[in-house]
């Protein structure tokens, strides 16, 4: 049955790459393989001779010796302690996406366009890039990219001329959400599951992160395509009042819930629930909503309950998060559960430190994260070291979290970010191969390149 469950697991992803030739969302076969893998766990309970101890970190002991009942019981255990552990992801994300959105629906990101104060391409560049960084540490990634194609989409006309500058973008994103656990899902992977904490995270990773985003950027800085000046286009745009306040106290909130966490030592989900309830309480005050944003009240007559959901900041940002992410993230991380119930991701772990440096396999590894999607493969690797070898903060944590974040940026389908701007700005696979893709590779190298020379 483990040739079943792994064979669901490679069907699956295999779908999962080639959705734009399938024209079949990711989210289809994620869900449908974590429902067959763990049917496959089911069925072959009985004939399983190896069971990982999520709690414990290693191979279960006895595991062989036990009755159906006993295999049952603990399959039971199993599959909530995964799902209660995948759930607190999607809380995090859930509440986190909103947050974005509430800000979005007041025009804050409008704010960013203050501070482009230049009509030189090349300080331009930098400018964006580095608000790029900044920014996709705080919210993630993806949506960092899109508000920055946004604002440049205000003050470039030429589609070819946002081209580079969106490829530099998804350099400048991608760096910046891997030394924060915030910035991106395969770090809050790793904070949520305690391989990392927020403050050596950001130690050890932001100067390898700041390095690759320089390096691509000094010499992106002598390509012809960021030479001479630009003329932005001229817009009348009527700003909302209120942006500002709700911008700079969204990304405070964002950036609050890891000190909360250290503060109340409770799981970051709940922090980022608290941010969610008092940016809601100030959008619901601003709008001058009469109604609470919960229906307490039955006798409330339906067309104005209607109406209070239409004009309700948060309702509106509830509708437009992005549930199939929700639900792709939903469907992989327990696919990838199953393989590590079965020992499989543990087993292949072990083969792996035996046969080669872990360092080199973590430098493969975020080269294949521009080709495979990094979310499953940081919840594979995270099950295939040995918690009592690789504590808390080991470097091998760390290592993870670099190249799984920023080796996306070799392709443009390697990260969301590069699939945003793909779509965006109708930039091809082959284009980006020849012009960006050398500038994302030696920027990742020379972060990397740091690490290890700290290291040893």
């Amino acid at each position: 049955m483990e040739i079943f469950v792994v064979l669901v697991f490679v069907l699956g992803y295999v779908a999962i790459t080639m959705e734009h030739t399938f024209k079949l969302d990711k989210l289809i076969p994620a869900l449908l393989m974590m429902v067959l893998a763990w049917t496959g766990v089911a069925f072959g309970l009985d004939g399983f001779t190896n069971w990982f101890d999520s709690h414990a970190g290693k191979m279960l002991e006895g595991f062989s010796g036990m009755l159906h009942e006993e295999r049952l019981h603990l399959l039971e255990g199993t599959l909530l302690h995964h799902f209660g552990k995948t759930a607190e992801i999607l809380v995090f994300l859930i509440g986190a996406m909103t947050i974005v959105e509430i800000i979005d629906h007041f025009d804050a990101f409008s704010t960013i366009k203050s501070f482009v104060k230049t009509n030189k391409k090349r300080t331009l560049l930098w400018i964006v890039c580095i608000l790029g960084f900044l920014l996709s540490a705080i919210i993630d990634n993806l949506t960092a990219t899109i508000v920055l194609i946004t604002i440049l989409r205000k003050l470039l006309p030429e589609a070819k001329d946002r081209m580079w500058y969106a490829g530099l973008i998804i350099i400048a994103a991608n760096a910046g959400g891997a030394w924060s656990p915030i910035g991106d899902v395969t770090t809050t992977m790793l904070w949520m599951g305690k391989k990392v904490t927020a403050g050596m995270l950001m130690e050890y990773l932001v100067i390898p992160s700041v390095l690759c985003l320089i390096v691509p950027l000094l010499a992106a800085s002598f390509l012809p395509a960021f030479k001479g000046t630009f003329e932005s286009v001229k817009h009348d745009e009527k700003e909302n009042k209120h942006s500002k306040l709700m911008f700079y106290l969204g990304l405070g909130l964002i950036v609050f819930v890891p000190v909360f966490k250290t503060i109340t030592h409770l799981p970051p989900y709940v922090g980022m629930m608290l941010s969610l309830a008092i940016i809601s309480m100030v959008a619901e005050l601003i709008t001058n909503t009469k109604f609470n944003i919960t229906n307490v009240a039955d006798e409330m007559d339906h067309s104005i309950e209607s109406a209070h959901h239409h004009i309700s900041p948060t309702f509106r940002a509830l509708s437009r998060i992005e549930l199939p992410s929700i639900l792709f993230f939903l469907g992989i991380l327990m696919t990838v559960a199953a393989l590590e119930t079965l020992g499989l991701i543990f087993n292949f772990g072990q083969l792996v430190q035996a046969s080669m440096n872990n360092e080199v396999f973590i430098l493969i590894l975020g080269a294949a994260s521009a080709v495979i999607d990094n979310v499953p493969l940081v919840a594979a690797s995270m099950g295939m070291y040995d918690m009592t070898q690789f504590p808390i903060d080991d470097h091998v944590w760390h290592f993870i979290a670099y190249a799984a974040g920023t080796g996306g940026s070799m392709l443009i389908i390697g990260s969301a970010a590069g699939v945003v701007a793909m779509g965006m700005e109708k930039i091809s696979f082959f284009w980006y191969l020849k012009n960006i893709a050398g500038l994302a590779l030696i920027g990742y190298l020379a972060g990397f390149g740091f690490m290890m020379l700290i290291h040893s």
